[in-house]
């Protein structure tokens, strides 16, 4: 078979799977007329998807007269992706089928941000959820790992001021280690990519999503016609080092007056350890409880939601996206957050922009970046069923 027919055949194959990805359960015919390809092509590639276990055949569907079509499936249980979401004082990992389902999750807290320390404990969280997951035919077919900072498109975190680490190459220790593909990606543009996926699920289709990240920093996933946007070397999203003031409080990429300084955990916490008298550290879970019978607790919240919203207006006079989903840590003091963060948008958002505009917290925390990495490791194995 010559090289053009080979690509034509796997192109073919990949459209015929991924129709039955989206619409199963679906016949030979149905499969063909969607495609416009002929009968017996599907029939071939559904034999081929079958036989490698992607695909099983379910039961007769309903006849439209004459014989009741064999309805084919796909078989999400073929194999599973991990997918880790390494936080400044955490690891959160999942094991997902290769639909995305959550089969099995692993959570460490973490005291020290040194590499050499934490690496241990990533790769532990990794080997766990590998001997959580069931037999299958292929196994786990790779790690996605989301990394708040600047990673390059090969995959080299150059940056991670919240973590203090530079210059590490964690996809090449992570292969060497369990020998399966890794990608590293920025948790923000995972998490970006966690919420398309969902969306997907769930019409009216967004192709325009902006996800914002709020954790210890700020991280901004662009989701931009259907895609992540990354920037021409993979540097995108950094909108937490956004300068709100310019002799502000010092932040830790060297700058002074970041938006994350006004507008995230770190920002909270610092501001509630000069509000309240406590000997104990202070945990965001804390101030969200300590806010219901605290008046002022309850207006730092209302104040960083504030900044919050201000940083999301800039943004969104930017990129005008049709949607803007709130995740991470601070999703998780929605209802303090959410009336001064709407608050800031109506004020400093330009009318035609915040027209049509959605802004919601996500329905995935705290899971947003290891499903989107996840995700990234299913679909490339996927597209090499070929």
């Amino acid at each position: 078979m010559s090289g053009y027919q080979q690509t034509i055949k796997s192109q073919n194959k990949y459209q015929v799977l991924q129709t039955i990805i989206d619409h199963a359960p679906l016949s030979r015919t149905t499969v063909a007329k969607q495609l416009g390809l002929t009968k017996g092509t599907v029939s071939s590639l559904a034999a081929e998807l079958i036989n490698e276990e992607i695909i099983i055949e379910y039961g007769p569907g309903t006849s439209s007269g004459g014989r009741r079509p064999v309805m084919l499936l796909f078989n999400e249980k073929a194999g599973y992706s991990i997918g880790i979401d390494v936080g400044v004082n955490y690891i959160l990992g999942i094991l997902t089928d290769l639909k995305g389902e959550i089969v099995a999750k692993q959570k460490q807290t973490i005291h020290a941000y040194d590499f050499n320390k934490m690496f241990p404990n990533i790769v532990k969280t990794i080997q766990k959820l590998i001997d959580d997951s069931p037999a299958s035919p292929y196994g786990v077919v790779g790690i996605g790992v989301g990394v708040p900072g600047i990673i390059n498109h090969k995959g080299t975190i150059l940056f991670a001021p919240n973590l203090e680490w530079e210059n590490i190459d964690l996809k090449e220790k992570l292969q060497k280690t369990f020998n399966v593909p890794v990608t590293i990606e920025n948790e923000a543009n995972a998490g970006a990519y966690g919420e398309k996926v969902s969306n997907s699920f769930t019409p009216p289709l967004v192709n325009n999503i902006t996800y914002i990240s709020a954790a210890i920093g700020i991280g901004v996933g662009l989701i931009i016609n259907g895609e992540v946007y990354r920037g021409e070397e993979g540097f995108s999203g950094e909108f937490g080092h956004m300068m709100i003031d310019i002799d502000g409080r010092e932040c830790s990429c060297g700058s002074k007056g970041c938006w994350e300084m006004y507008a995230s955990e770190k920002a909270i916490l610092l501001e509630a350890e000069r509000l309240l008298d406590i000997d104990s550290k202070l945990t965001l879970e804390f101030l969200i409880k300590e806010a219901e019978k605290n008046s002022k607790v309850e207006e730092l919240f209302e104040r960083i939601g504030y900044y919050l919203g201000c940083g999301i207006s800039n943004i969104v006079n930017s990129f005008n996206p049709q949607k803007v989903v709130i995740g991470n840590r601070l999703a998780l003091a929605e209802h303090l957050l959410k009336d001064s963060v709407w608050k800031a948008i109506s004020h400093h958002t330009l009318n035609f922009h915040k027209e049509k505009l959605e802004v919601t917290f996500s329905s995935l925390t705290p899971y947003s970046t290891s499903i989107g990495a996840a995700h990234f490791m299913n679909e490339k194995f996927l597209t090499k069923i070929q």
